[in-house]
């Protein structure tokens, strides 16, 4: 049988885990032949093509730029597309768009994030377009706050995007020697962009609670992601409560992922999540997680047993779950082991893959097909 031709949509302009998502799918699926197109001078578009990722770049202006829709239709017809995969919302609505101009391949659409879909007419028109054959999801929570506002239920499916488990060499970066962090501190790492769903008020308030409420001097704080216009106000908490010499942001760093074996402890407080790539990562690492039980998290983690979740928002609670973890190695041990036999016998790169590509073969060839 020959191979497959996907054509992948991203409008991101930044890199987070939907992102690193669609790398390892062009990486992992090699039954396929994959085509990307993103947008020009996004992360996308500077990354890819590095892996040998056959990249088509657009500028997207506005919303509904129309260069970016007729560049949809005319890699699908010179490039004889069997499928199209959508990334995000962006992506989605331009997608829909083509389909007013352009006979079109049928359409999977990635569900990365747990947030409902707002119900207004034309956000509940494009989920529920005719093309879109296949909604994956990336957690059962997310399949299930989506399946809400999706009237055919049946196209909705679960696989979960996993991480490599074959290209964790380490950094040459130690954050320790770069940023003089003691050696004799624990360091508690966080890898999370400043928007609102990593809630990161809550980070801040949880650092305030360890060291001003517990006398707790003996941690650091360290979190990398991408400053936003949400930074500011950050940082100005950590002014008033007098918790500089306990945290720093790093902002963006490449090679954020190659850094979680240095971190003691994986903390994230997220108020919103599909399944964050942090925590894939870190139970790669080996780094024992104290996390918030938001999204699809739970069905990855279950508290007490390879790792340690609280509700969002509890500072309080996460801070006294991570001191006890801290200060409890062979829990630590069990955490990791248990979290790294989790990881590869159901989360990894290759398993995604193996899935996704199930999916596409329900979606051309029906689903008593799939499997061949």
């Amino acid at each position: 049988m020959k191979k497959l031709k996907i054509l992948h949509l991203s409008a991101a302009k930044n890199w987070g885990g939907g992102e690193n998502h669609l790398c390892n799918l062009c990486t992992d699926l090699k039954d396929a032949e994959h085509y990307v197109l993103c947008l020009r001078n996004s992360e996308a578009h500077k990354r890819l093509p590095r892996l040998a990722i056959r990249t088509i770049i657009s500028p997207l202006l506005v919303k509904f730029d129309l260069r970016y829709v007729w560049k949809i239709i005319r890699i699908c017809k010179k490039e004889k597309i069997d499928l199209v995969h959508i990334h995000d919302t962006t992506a989605l609505t331009l997608a829909v768009m083509a389909t007013f101009l352009s006979k079109l391949p049928p359409f999977v659409l990635s569900k990365k994030t747990s947030f409902p879909i707002k119900k207004r007419e034309q956000t509940l028109f494009k989920y529920n377009h005719p093309q879109i054959k296949k909604i994956l999801c990336v957690s059962n929570f997310t399949k299930e706050v989506t399946a809400n506002c999706i009237v055919e239920r049946n196209k909705l499916s679960t696989v979960y995007h996993g991480t490599k488990i074959t290209k964790k060499t380490g950094s040459a970066i130690s954050l320790r020697e770069r940023y003089n962090i003691p050696e004799e501190k624990i360091l508690v790492g966080t890898i999370a962009n400043h928007i609102r769903a990593k809630d990161l008020d809550t980070w801040i308030a949880t650092i305030d609670y360890v060291v001003n409420r517990l006398g707790m001097k003996n941690f650091y704080f360290i979190e990398i992601g991408k400053i936003t216009e949400r930074t500011e106000d950050f940082n100005r908490q950590i002014r008033e409560k007098n918790l500089q010499d306990y945290c720093m942001f790093t902002g963006f760093l490449t090679e954020a992922s190659e850094l979680i074996s240095q971190f003691d402890i994986s903390l994230m407080t997220s108020q919103s999540e599909g399944i964050p790539q942090f925590i894939y990562e870190s139970f790669y690492n080996r780094v024992p997680v104290v996390s918030t039980n938001v999204g699809g998290i739970p069905e990855i983690i279950t508290d007490g047993e390879n790792g340690m979740l609280s509700n969002p928002f509890e500072a309080s609670r996460l801070a006294d779950k991570l001191i006890a973890l801290s200060q409890d190695k062979v829990l630590q041990k069990k955490f990791t082991e248990r979290s790294y036999k989790k990881l590869i016998e159901n989360f990894t790169t290759t398993e995604m893959a193996r899935q996704t590509l199930a999916e596409y073969k329900k979606v051309l060839y029906g689903e008593n097909r799939s499997g061949s």
